[in-house]
C-alpha cells in the first residue's frame, strides 16, 4: 500500500489532481462550519425530490455532501493508485473526476447555504 500512494506522488499529473481536489473538499467543510450556526433546524437539500417533508433535512445533513465525497476521494485515489502501473489513463481520469465530484458539491453545498440564510 505504501508503494502505491508513493506511485502517486511521483506522477506529478495524479498528486496535483488529488492536492486539488481535497483542498476542495476541505474548503466546503470550512465553509459549513462557519455557516453552520445560521443554518435553520432544517433545510431543503434534497431538491429532485417532490414536494414535501422528504425534501428536507436537519441542518446536520449539510455535511452529508462532503462526506460521500470523501469516500469517493478515497475509493478513487486506493483504485487509481492500484491501477496505475497498467492503465495510467483511467487513473488520470478518475482524478479528473475526483477533482470535478469535489467541485459540484463545493458550488451545491455553497448555493445550499446561501438559499436559506
Amino acid at each position: 500500500m505504501k508503494e502505491s500512494i508513493s506511485s502517486i506522488r511521483a506522477n506529478t499529473t495524479l498528486f496535483r489532481l488529488y492536492t486539488a481536489a481535497i483542498a476542495v473538499i476541505f474548503m466546503t467543510f470550512i465553509y459549513s462550519l462557519l455557516s453552520f450556526r445560521d443554518l435553520p433546524p432544517i433545510i431543503p437539500l434534497f431538491n429532485q425530490l417532490p414536494w414535501g417533508d422528504a425534501r428536507f433535512s436537519p441542518a446536520v445533513g449539510i455535511f452529508l455532501p462532503q462526506i460521500v465525497v470523501l469516500g469517493v476521494y478515497i475509493f478513487n485515489a486506493i483504485f487509481s493508485s492500484l491501477i496505475l502501473k497498467s492503465i495510467p489513463l483511467i487513473s488520470r481520469m478518475l482524478a479528473v473526476t475526483t477533482l470535478l465530484i469535489s467541485i459540484l458539491t463545493f458550488l451545491f453545498t455553497i448555493r445550499t447555504i446561501q438559499l436559506v440564510i
